[in-house]
């Protein structure tokens, strides 16, 4: 399948008005910015300043006790108004009633976010501390915590993280906003996860109720983040649109159509011809005429401290093994031969008694993982059900050019930011899942033949709160019927997507979606569970299956105009500090 990019004189002729437009507007832009974030600091200013005896520390002690009601009373109000916009109030109050006895700075924005991630990080250790003490008596359990031993480490470190950038003024919080975002949206993905390895019954509902304090507290975090930022957010929506249309949904979108916060090494090692190749750290190649025989050698060989990418060349094969790029290798570049030449395969499944956050061939967790001209495969076949060929924890990963091949759960986008651009995925049963933020361009979505007694699902995303900031988007996408499946097509029935949890959000755009997929569109996990609380969009589709006047009628489903398709473009929907942009020339962040 061949994908065109835009045109770049269009691009240059659109450019040049856009620089004249912000010229006009730049200096009502900035001062009105500056005035806005004196005033919102001001407000905070006041709460914390109007305390008795703020900034002093030498009021007599008659006069601190006289005034102390009054004291309460402010952090009081500050409290109300935070927790007024979170899912959890009662958590919430509780909470930051608590902090206030011992943080006299509570009524700060930074102070109060702080408090609670803090909360949440003491939360996650006590939950687990009593999960461990869970006597585990059958086989599955014991490995499904020890797979939660991995997952609340991961929850644990990225909640630390958060709190060490839960700082600064009003703006900082702001810029922070997306990164700090990201990162508690997978906390609450691990905890999640670790739950879900479970299987049903007694065991799994206790450990729900372990875990329920600190999910709320995480969701709260989330909601404050969102609720500090959205000043600013709301200026930028509305005092500016053309900025938001051309500021933050272009950007991160280079002329090249990769996002624009890859290194000029990394965009010119993604965007080259797959006979343009990179100079590799080491080559691995089957026939020996490599450094290594197989890729977890090679990645097993990385120094432990190593500045700038790491790359590795896997020549034309079949290699046959697990691999995981682990968290502590991060920025690697892997490419091949091509998608259908240089392939890692396995075949690791439920059915034969492997999780399926174990059955994955390939496992990316470190970040910065990049991916080229590779085919990735689980070959276990519909009959084995989940049988993960790919699972992707990292961050700022990016597939072009990759083959990901399988039949139930073949792809598992499971947490923080990703993209991928003309890749191949194929499969029959919520093919591409998970919690991530992951932006499909340009792919070639193939729909398999299942067991007789399935039916096809593309996506099955796994939003668990309103406050996350992920979802799967696919854009600019072919929607397909394998050459297996033509035949049965009409007797099988194919859809879009259906809610895996309560807030699943998906969004299909631009994309040409063929008669296989069914007029509804999507399909109902359980009864009516989520239909009310997800979020199913689409937006300019066409092909014969695009049709929406036959679709679901679910209150979270909707077909949405081009402004709301623009919050899910590269630029607004991957961002933080690592979508900024780099001066590179912008494309649109929409395709029509």
């Amino acid at each position: 399948m061949v994908f065109q990019d835009f045109d770049l004189l269009s691009e240059r002729r659109r450019a040049e008005r856009q620089r004249k437009f912000r010229k006009r507007i730049v200096i009502v832009v900035v001062s009105t910015l500056v005035l806005l974030l004196l005033v919102a600091a001001g407000v905070f200013a006041v709460v914390y300043n109007n305390k008795p005896n703020a900034g002093s520390d030498k009021a007599a002690p008659q006069t601190q006790k006289q005034q102390a009601p009054k004291e309460v009373s402010h952090v009081q109000k500050v409290i109300k108004v935070v927790c007024n916009g979170t899912s959890y109030k009662e958590t919430c109050h509780s909470t930051l009633e608590k902090a206030a006895t011992k943080n006299p700075s509570l009524a700060q924005p930074k102070e109060i976010l702080k408090s609670v991630i803090l909360a949440a990080d003491d939360e996650v250790e006590k939950a687990f501390s009593k999960a461990s003490a869970f006597k585990f008596d059958k086989p599955e359990e014991k490995a499904a915590f020890e797979d939660c031993k991995k997952l609340i480490d991961d929850a644990k470190e990225e909640l630390k993280s958060s709190f060490a950038h839960a700082d600064g003024d009003i703006k900082k919080l702001h810029t922070k906003a997306p990164e700090l975002k990201n990162w508690l949206s997978a906390v609450m993905s691990y905890q999640q996860t670790c739950i879900d390895g479970f299987p049903e019954g007694k065991m799994k509902s206790d450990l729900q109720k372990a875990f329920k304090a600190t999910k709320e507290l995480t969701s709260n975090s989330l909601a404050m983040v969102s609720e500090f930022s959205s000043v600013l957010t709301s200026f930028l929506e509305g005092t500016t649109r053309h900025l938001l249309e051309d500021e933050l949904s272009t950007p991160s979108i280079g002329s090249d159509g990769l996002p624009t916060w890859m290194s000029h090494d990394d965009r010119r090692v993604l965007k080259g011809a797959n006979t343009e190749k990179p100079t590799p750290n080491v080559t691995v190649a089957k026939d020996g005429s490599g450094n290594f025989t197989t890729i977890s050698a090679a990645l097993a060989a990385m120094p432990a401290k190593y500045t700038g990418r790491y790359v590795i060349y896997v020549k034309q094969g079949v290699y046959d093994e697990t691999v995981t790029v682990d968290k502590k290798k991060e920025n690697v570049t892997m490419y091949g031969d091509g998608s259908q030449k240089t392939i890692v395969t396995g075949s690791k499944n439920f059915v034969d008694g492997v999780r399926t956050f174990q059955t994955a061939t390939f496992v990316a967790l470190g970040e910065g993982f990049l991916a080229k001209a590779m085919g990735f495969r689980n070959t276990a076949g519909p009959e084995k059900h989940q049988a993960v060929a790919v699972r992707v924890q990292a961050d700022r990963s990016v597939f072009l050019n990759c083959r990901f091949e399988g039949y139930q759960d073949t792809l598992y986008a499971q947490t923080h930011r990703q993209f991928y651009k003309s890749c191949v995925i194929s499969g029959t049963v919520d093919f591409i899942f998970g919690d991530a933020a992951a932006i499909f361009q340009n792919c070639l979505i193939i729909v398999r033949k299942p067991l007789d007694n399935q039916q096809n699902i593309v996506t099955a995303q796994g939003r668990i709160d309103k406050f996350e900031s992920t979802g799967i988007v696919l854009q600019n996408c072919k929607i397909q019927a394998d050459n297996a499946l033509v035949p049965a097509k009409t007797t099988i029935k194919s859809y879009l997507g259906r809610p895996w949890k309560e807030y699943s959000r998906t969004i299909i755009m631009e994309s040409t979606i063929d008669d296989l997929i069914h007029p509804d569109g999507f399909l109902p996990w359980e009864g009516d569970f989520a239909l009310k609380t997800l979020y199913y969009a689409e937006f300019n589709n066409k092909g014969p299956g695009a049709k929406t006047t036959a679709r679901v009628k679910w209150p979270g489903y909707k077909v949405i105009n081009r402004q709301e398709a623009l919050e899910y473009t590269v630029g607004p929907f991957l961002q933080g500090d690592w979508v900024s942009a780099t001066g590179a020339p912008v494309k649109l962040g929409l395709f029509t």
